[in-house]
This record gives C-alpha cells, sequence and structure tokens, in this order.
C-alpha cells in the first residue's frame, strides 16, 4: 500500500469515527440492533411454534389413526375388491333368492370401458392421479383450512384412492376422524395396488345416482345402461361427460326421479347438463379433447339419450327380502360393534355411532358372501299373502291430493285400506309367516314390522286384566264397576256411550269390552306401573307418560306397537307368562359355512303361569260370545282359541289378536294416514272395522291349518296350571258368600290364583232395603216416600260398599245397579236420590173413550202420579207403568208425586158423563145369566176398578180400605218370602249363568261385532 492509499484510508476512518460520533449515528446503531435483536427472537419463536405445531398436528393425527387397525396388503385388496360377493338368502333350508341390493352394481373391466370416461374422471376428479402417492397435499391442506375458516367455497380435496377408501372400507361420516384415516390407508393403499387396478376399482363402486326405475345405481357399467341403455364402452363423449360429473351430486345430477316418478322435467334437468358442461370444459383446459370435440359435444342434446323407465317387477318376496335383510343389518351391527368392544345399550343409544355400525353391516351383508337363513316357512307366507290378495272386504281404496317435494307438482296418491298380519310360534318366538302390505309398488313399508298404531281394546288383557290378576286384585269373576267418571277433563264413554252396566264381572267386561271397567280397575294399580309389564313384552316405542296415563288402559299409547310386537305380547299369555323375542333370522353362514351367528332363545318371564292361564280362560269368552265371536264361527275347524278385538279413536285402525297353544297370529288394518277412518264414506257396504278383520283372520287360520296343520294343531288345549282353583265368592263384592249374599241369590263362581287372591273375608255389604224408582233407576226409599210407590222386602247394600266400589274415581251410586243388570231383580244401590223439595210440575190430562191419559211432569224426581175421581183417589201409577187408567163416569184430575211425597197441583178435569140405564128385559129361562153370556147379571162395568154402582173399586194393591196390601212378594203376614229363585232359600245358578257356573254375557252387552274402545 503507498503512503498515499495508507493517507486516503485513515481519512476515511477519521471521518468514521467522527460519522460514529454523531447523535445520528447513536440512534441508528441502536436501532439496528434492536431490529436485528427482535428479528432473531422471531425467528426463533417462529421456528419453536412450527415445530410445536407440527408435533402437535402429528400428534393428533396419530390419536385419530390410532384405533385403525393396520391391514394386510391382502386384507386390503380384498375388502378393496369385496363388491362381487353377494349374500343368498334361504327358507325352510333351501335357497330363495340373492340378498337383494338398494344399489345395482355390474363389474366390468377397465379395458372395457370407453377412454371418454376414463379421461373424464381424470379430468373432474383426480387430475394428477397418475403423479400422486394416494393423496395431494396442497388438496388436503385447501381443504382443512376450508373447513377451519367455515368457508362458503368447498372444493374438495379427494383423489380416486381416497374416494375408494371411504367407500369400500370407512365410512361416509362427516369427522376428521374418519378423514384421517382415509389420508393414512389411501397412501398405504397405493403400495398395494397398481394405477390400473384402483381405477378399475374406483369404476365399480361410486355411486352414479339413479335409473330410469328410480332405482340406485353404483359403478359405470350398471349406470351406461340405467341412464343410456348402453354399455361402459358405447358411451360417447357427451354421455361420459355426464355419467362422470354425476358422483359429485347423485341425486341433483341424476336424469331420473326416485321410485317410479321417471325422468325428470326440463329445470330438473338442467343441474346435470350444466355439470356435464362443467366436464367437458375441464377435459378441454387439461387437453384431453380438442376444441372442435368440446364443441360437438356441448351442442349435443343430450336429453334424447336418456332411457325410458321400465317398471321394476315387484311381488309379495320384496316384503320378505327387505325384512331379511334388515333384520340381518341389525344383527351384523350388533356383531361388528361388540368385536370393536361396543356394546349393544351405548349402540342403541348413540344414534350416530348406530348409524356408523349400520353402514358397516349392510356393506357385509351386501357382500360377504353370507348365507342367510330364516325362520319363515314359505308355504305359510305364501297361504297368507294368497289370503289377503284375494281378500274382497279391506274397505274403500280412498285418495290424496299431495304436492311432490321434488317437481312441486301436485299428484294424486291412492290410499287403500293397508293390512299388516304377523304369525309366530309361541314356544320360540320364531316369524312363521306375515303380510307385509296390499302392494309394494304402492308402500314399501313392512305394517307387520314397521308402522307403529295404537292397539285400541286389545291392550286391555296385556295392561289391565293381567296385571290386576297378577298383583291380586281380582279373579276371572270378580266383580268390577262400569259407571261413568269425570277426572279433570277426561270424561270416558263405553263404545255405546249412554251404556253403563254398572257392577259386572271381570270377565264380562273383557268379553263385551267395556271401557269404564277397564279404566276404574287400572286406575287402582296405575301407581305399581303396570306399563312395565309391556316394556317386559317388547313394545320399544313407551314413552314417560304411557306409564302414568290413563287412557293407557284403552290403548291410548303414544306410538303404540306394531303388529309384530302386539302378537309377540300375546303369545306371552300363550306361553305360560313367558315372552320370547320374535326373530326372523336363525343364523347365518359364512361363505366357507362358517356359522357366524345362531340365535339363542331366551324365555322372560313376565306373568305367573296362572295369571297366564285365567286370562287366556277370559279370552276363550271373546272368542265364544264376545267381541270376537264372529271370527269363530267362520273357523272351519275346531280350535282352542283366545282372542281380543280392537278399535282406535274414529276407527283409525281395526285389531284382532288371537293364540292358540301353539301359535299367535296378529291382524291389523287401517290407512296410511291415521286421520282416514275405516268407517268413513265409501266402507259401509264392506261391514264395520270389527267385522272385516274378523272374517280376515279367520280366512288367515283356516288357510294356515290347510299349509301346515301340523303347526296349528288344532287338537291341542290349553293345560289348567296348578293354582288356578274355581271359587264361589258374593257377585256384587267379591268376597266370600255371607249367609245374605246367598239368601240374595248373588252367589258366583270362577277362577282365581290361588298364590296372590282367594275370596275368604265374609261379605259384608248387604242389607235389608226397601226402593223407589224415579225415571227408571232405583234409589232408596226416603222416610216421607208415599208407601204405595215403595218395594219392600229386598237387599240393598251399604254406604261403605257404594264408596269402596266408586273408590276415588266416583260417580253414580245409583247407576251401580241398573235396570238390566243380571242383580237389580235383587239388589237396590242404596243411593239416596237428591230430591229438590219442590213439589212438582203439573201435567195435562184428557179422555180417549174410556181411557184417561196425561203427560209426563217434567219435573226430576217424580215416583209416579195419582188418579182422582171428585175428591176422591181411585188410582195409583207407578214410575215406569203407562201414563193411562180406564175410567167410567166423573171428573177426574191427575197429580204428580215426587219422592218426598209432595204431590203437584191437579191436572184440567176431564169430566165422562153417565149413561142413562137401558130398561131391564125379563131374562130368558133357558139362560143363567145376562145375554152377555158370562154369568153376569148386569151391564158390564166399563173398567176393573168400578162396582155395579159406577162407584171407583179400591186400587189394585190395596184393600177395601185403600191402605195397600203387602207386596207381590210378601205373605199375608207382609213378611217376604223366599227370593223366586230359591225355593229352599238357596240360590240357584243365575239365568245367565251356564251349567259350568261361569256367567255368559248379558243380553246387553253388544252383538259381538262392535268393540268398546272410545279412547
Amino acid at each position: 500500500m503507498t503512503k498515499q492509499d495508507k493517507k486516503r484510508v485513515e481519512e476515511l476512518e477519521d471521518k468514521f469515527e467522527a460519522i460514529k460520533k454523531t447523535k445520528w449515528a447513536k440512534n441508528t446503531r441502536i436501532a439496528s440492533g434492536v431490529i436485528w435483536n427482535l428479528f432473531l427472537l422471531f425467528f426463533v419463536i417462529g421456528l419453536t411454534l412450527t415445530v410445536f405445531g407440527a408435533s402437535v398436528g402429528a400428534g393428533y393425527f396419530a390419536s385419530l389413526v390410532e384405533k385403525e387397525p393396520l391391514r394386510s396388503k391382502q386384507e386390503m385388496r380384498d375388502e378393496i375388491l369385496s363388491y362381487e360377493e353377494t349374500s343368498e338368502i334361504y327358507t325352510n333350508g333351501k335357497y330363495l333368492r340373492k340378498v337383494r341390493a338398494d344399489i345395482d352394481r355390474k363389474e366390468v373391466k377397465l379395458e372395457d370401458v370407453s377412454p371418454y370416461v376414463i379421461n373424464a374422471v381424470y379430468a373432474t376428479e383426480d387430475e394428477y392421479f397418475n403423479t400422486h402417492n394416494g393423496i395431494v397435499p396442497k388438496a388436503v391442506f385447501r381443504g382443512l383450512f376450508q373447513d377451519v375458516t367455515n368457508s362458503d367455497s368447498q372444493t374438495g380435496g379427494s383423489t380416486l384412492t381416497q374416494q375408494l377408501i371411504k367407500n369400500q372400507i370407512l365410512t361416509n361420516e362427516i369427522s376428521y376422524e374418519r378423514k384421517a384415516k382415509e389420508l393414512l390407508l389411501a397412501m398405504r393403499l397405493e403400495h398395494f395396488m397398481t394405477k390400473e387396478e384402483i381405477l378399475e376399482a374406483y369404476l365399480n363402486i361410486i355411486p352414479y345416482g339413479r335409473n330410469s326405475n328410480g332405482g340406485n345405481v353404483a359403478g359405470i357399467e350398471a349406470a351406461a345402461e340405467g341412464i343410456f341403455n348402453k354399455t361402459a364402452k358405447e358411451l360417447n363423449l357427451a354421455q361420459a361427460a355426464y355419467i362422470a360429473g354425476i358422483p359429485q351430486a347423485p341425486f341433483a345430477y341424476t336424469p331420473f326421479y326416485n321410485g317410479s316418478n321417471g325422468l325428470k322435467d326440463e329445470e330438473g334437468l338442467k343441474p346435470g347438463v350444466n355439470r356435464m358442461k362443467t366436464v367437458l370444459f375441464r377435459m378441454k383446459e387439461t387437453e384431453y379433447i380438442t376444441e372442435k370435440e368440446y364443441n360437438e359435444a356441448i351442442a349435443y342434446d343430450i336429453t334424447k339419450d336418456f332411457r325410458t323407465a321400465a317398471p321394476a317387477p315387484k311381488s309379495r318376496d320384496e316384503y320378505l327380502t327387505d325384512e331379511i335383510q334388515r333384520s340381518t343389518i341389525a344383527i351384523l351391527a350388533d356383531k361388528i360393534a361388540e368385536e370393536d368392544g361396543i356394546d349393544k345399550d351405548r349402540l342403541k343409544e348413540d344414534k350416530k355411532l348406530n348409524e356408523k355400525y349400520s353402514i358397516l353391516a349392510e356393506r357385509s351383508m351386501r357382500n360377504d358372501g353370507f348365507r342367510i337363513h330364516s325362520t319363515v316357512d314359505l308355504q305359510l307366507y305364501n297361504a297368507m299373502n294368497d289370503v289377503s290378495e284375494n281378500f274382497s272386504q279391506y274397505g274403500f281404496t280412498t285418495a290424496v291430493t299431495a304436492t311432490n317435494k321434488q317437481t312441486g307438482e301436485k299428484k294424486t296418491e291412492k290410499l287403500p285400506v293397508q293390512v299388516g298380519a304377523t304369525l309366530l310360534d309361541n314356544k320360540t318366538g320364531k316369524i312363521l309367516a306375515f303380510v307385509g302390505g296390499r302392494d309394494h309398488e304402492i308402500e314399501a313399508t313392512n305394517h307387520a314390522t314397521q308402522t307403529t298404531r295404537q292397539p285400541g281394546s286389545t291392550i286391555k288383557p296385556l295392561l289391565v286384566y293381567a296385571p290386576a290378576i297378577e298383583f291380586g286384585l281380582i279373579g276371572a269373576g270378580s266383580p268390577v264397576v262400569d259407571v261413568k267418571f269425570r277426572a279433570g277433563s277426561y270424561a270416558p264413554a263405553n263404545f255405546i256411550p249412554t251404556q253403563e252396566l254398572g257392577i259386572i264381572s271381570a270377565r264380562q267386561a273383557l268379553t263385551t269390552s267395556q271401557n269404564l271397567a277397564a279404566l276404574r280397575l287400572y286406575q287402582q294399580m296405575i301407581d305399581r306401573r303396570p306399563a312395565e309389564f309391556l316394556e317386559k313384552m317388547g313394545y320399544s316405542s313407551l314413552v314417560k307418560h304411557d306409564y302414568t296415563n290413563l287412557s293407557a288402559a284403552l290403548g291410548g299409547l303414544e306410538y303404540g306397537g306394531t303388529v309384530q310386537e302386539n302378537t309377540s305380547a300375546y303369545s306371552t299369555l300363550a306361553n305360560s307368562g313367558q315372552h320370547v323375542e320374535p326373530y326372523i333370522i336363525e343364523k347365518i353362514e359364512d361363505r366357507s359355512g362358517k356359522v357366524v351367528y345362531q340365535h339363542k332363545v331366551e324365555p322372560v318371564q313376565v306373568f305367573s303361569p296362572q295369571t297366564a292361564y285365567i286370562v287366556t280362560d277370559m279370552l276363550r269368552d271373546v272368542a265364544t260370545s264376545g267381541t270376537a265371536k264372529v271370527m269363530k264361527s267362520k273357523l272351519n275347524f275346531n280350535v282352542d282359541i283366545a282372542a281380543k278385538s280392537g278399535t282406535t279413536n274414529g276407527f283409525s285402525d281395526a285389531w284382532l289378536l288371537g293364540y292358540n297353544p301353539n301359535v299367535s297370529l296378529g291382524v291389523w288394518l287401517g290407512y296410511k294416514y291415521q286421520t282416514k277412518s275405516l268407517e268413513g264414506p265409501g266402507n259401509a257396504q264392506y261391514g264395520t272395522a270389527s267385522s272385516r278383520t274378523n272374517a280376515l283372520y279367520a280366512q288367515f287360520m283356516n288357510a294356515i291349518n290347510q299349509a301346515r296343520p301340523e303347526t296349528v294343531g288344532q287338537g291341542v288345549r290349553f293345560q289348567q296350571p296348578k293354582g288356578v282353583v274355581n271359587r264361589s265368592f258374593c257377585g256384587i263384592s267379591g268376597l266370600a258368600p255371607s249367609a245374605a249374599c246367598s239368601a240374595a241369590g248373588l252367589v258366583r263362581s270362577d277362577l282365581f290364583n290361588a298364590n296372590v287372591m282367594l275370596p275368604n273375608k265374609p261379605d259384608d255389604s248387604i242389607i235389608s232395603s226397601a226402593s223407589v224408582s224415579v225415571k227408571g233407576t232405583r234409589y232408596a226409599a226416603l222416610p216421607s216416600t208415599p208407601s204405595e210407590f215403595i218395594t219392600a222386602g229386598g237387599v240393598g247394600v251399604n254406604q261403605e260398599f257404594i264408596k269402596r266400589m266408586l273408590g276415588p274415581l266416583g260417580g253414580d251410586a245409583s247407576k251401580l245397579f241398573p235396570i238390566k243388570s243380571s242383580f237389580a231383580s235383587r239388589v237396590v244401590s242404596g243411593a239416596i236420590f237428591p230430591a229438590d223439595g219442590a213439589a212438582p210440575a203439573s201435567v195435562s190430562a184428557s179422555a180417549n173413550g174410556s181411557v184417561l191419559t196425561w203427560s209426563a211432569s217434567p219435573s226430576n224426581d217424580v215416583i209416579g202420579y195419582y188418579v182422582y175421581n171428585g175428591g176422591t183417589r181411585v188410582g195409583t201409577i207407578r214410575d215406569g207403568q203407562s201414563l193411562s187408567f180406564p175410567i167410567g163416569s166423573g171428573t177426574y184430575t191427575v197429580r204428580a208425586v215426587d219422592i218426598t211425597g209432595l204431590t203437584s197441583a191437579p191436572s184440567n178435569a176431564v169430566t165422562i158423563a153417565a149413561e142413562t140405564p137401558k130398561p131391564e128385559e125379563k131374562p130368558d129361562d133357558s139362560t143363567n145369566g145376562s145375554g152377555d153370556g158370562d154369568g153376569n147379571t148386569g151391564t158390564t162395568p166399563p173398567d176393573s176398578n168400578t162396582g155395579a154402582d159406577n162407584k171407583p173399586k179400591p186400587p189394585a194393591n190395596g184393600g177395601g180400605d185403600t191402605k195397600p196390601k203387602p207386596p207381590a212378594n210378601g205373605g199375608g203376614d207382609g213378611k217376604p218370602k223366599p227370593p223366586a229363585n230359591g225355593g229352599d232359600g238357596k240360590p240357584k245358578p243365575p239365568a245367565n249363568g251356564g251349567g259350568d257356573g261361569k256367567p255368559k254375557p248379558p243380553a246387553n252387552g253388544g252383538d259381538g261385532e262392535g268393540d268398546s274402545d272410545g279412547d
């Protein structure tokens, strides 16, 4: 370095030092230091956060896939290519058919697919398919960002490999866990399969919307055939682009509606056509087609190529196949979940989890090559469905107009009366046969297993009478009260709204299906939650208030039950009180013949054998003389059958459930919509709802017996178990007969469960009684009641008995023994009439020849009428007798008499002039009397209560002193004679009882076709 250069360097250094000493330089130096330090700090923090975030992300990703099993190459290949295996169904040990898939799929090889299809798939679904290793990272991060930010734009990021994994190994569940597994498995699959194999598998499994029949299709071959009626190899560019665009939104872009609604209209086709144009544009952009090909395809009218619909064949087998497949899926879902450590209860409660395993189970059922063995006896199934198809009394086919949600068009929907029926084996619970509906094409719902409806009066044996016997409240013949009551706003009535039968036996109440008696009995035990018995018998749709609502006793459940559930509950009574779950799948074998599922019968004791038999014996009467007697009369073979009918409000539903020792059969009729009535317009010609179910039930049973007589076992009878005894009791109280009860002829006998109840306590209800009739109802006579109107010498009941029988629900005590009651001729209720204390209103009288008639007094406490001639009382007419009186000459008036003895003002006077006497003729010596030949010597008096002097005789029930004689049932000493039904003072069997001591239903119990539901 020269001196000059050295000097120059020194000068520069001096200048730099000078600058450094300036304030500006000092500030700059400090700022730059701070900035550098901050840069280093943020760099370190950023690096730390990046590492931390990556670690957390990796850890989170690892946690998401932690439970995913590590599949081998063969396992993954098998699962991906499993679309070829179809399960089979067997009945009676013989092959029936292959599983009917909800998705129509046909396998095709890659070389048999049009190149246009392959290029369209590349362009729209996976542009980098031939270069990526299963996933495209930037697409994954883009999708994650859109999801986290809740972006309106969702571009998606799944490769063909990922879609294959989702459809064949995982589910459509939307969750980070499923996505993480999908990414991991997609990368793994790329190591086990070639790109050609992955593409071929994708084209065979991906959903492509619907075919021309409205059925779902999957796979390019089925899509080409179902949409264009071509093979996948024959598709032109426009057709290939249309189909390739469908998977993004299958049901929006498909050209067909579901079901049999056919091709969409022009507006409905627009989304699919626009999607086709998008696919063509993408193909042009990615240089799979030229500009010329693009323009030609855009101008092509794709709508002319759509296939016309061809109705898919449907038959009764569709109901059978559907039901077997549904049950198989449920079984496999439980099995797969159990293998994953998830119990049945959790699976049932967790809807999302249940959905996941149901998808896996359905996939397994369709693709794993199972042999599914059903309990259904095809001969019985066909016999029942033959009857169903040929039955002519279903009712009127109505219709409703509804707006199609997809098209916006109004369509008229035909609504035939639907049917559901189930035949069960009592011991095992096997579903031997069923009827799912009238026509699978009209309605695919299985009305035997999927439709829940209120059970009406068929619930009474299960929820009221069986629990009451089980709890020891009643025996078969114990008295129950059929009298109206009001509980808040609830005021129920019998099927005949005006009917109140008073005190009747439980057997009679069930035979004629009395609502009031059932409700009162149910109220006595509702706090013991009898609905829990229904739960044990398989009712799956009970809600909280079904356990506490009084109306449940009449079938007023929120949802009710299916035909299968109701039939299964009745089979509990047939099976000595043991319930066995109904089932349709006997066993499932895998493709190698190994049994992977075998049903096990696990009985649950619901009722004691004694209770089950007593209720069965009561239901025998329903079939013999009650609401199911029409059914039994139409059977062409003799069978020991117990049955119960039922209808719901407005006759929306009609049921008949019954059983013999071997099988139980349940039948339901009703419209699809519960607002429609089986007795609505157009239905009168088909008979009552109950008569139709009776007729159909009988035809089913006749066909079943003809097809498999050994299954029905017509000679088999129910066996009375030990502990069921026949005991005598006082018919009005249910207690042990007392001397007074016996003397009054009120002793009855019937079956009891000796383990829980016997009538041991002596009856204490009967007292001597005198009664009076007010408008047809008998009340206790008051001290002031005129003796002419009193019926004395009978028996009555005390107030404690009345209070006990009416219970907390109360009611009109005078209705306990109505006139038509079997006890009415012997017992007075003891009810006191609430007299108003006012004199009754007067009446209007008139003469019709020699007969005096008058109008009824409008007062409500009138017990009869006095008839006067002048000022003398000449006649007494009691309540219920004709308002007329034979008269001669004189001036007559009538007064009404009330229960307290008060009389009304006299009626208007009616005067009859005396006849002018004829001259006497000398009698003919050849006769012994007058010319009338009857031995009388004078003119015949105008009526029986006048003498020869035309003066009125005393009333018929009085002596010459006008005082009443003792009543007809009394002796000369005024004391009552023994009751007419027992010359020795001991009761004879009641008039309505049979030789077996069991009471027959009263004449007013109905014609057997109506049903006392009204709930």
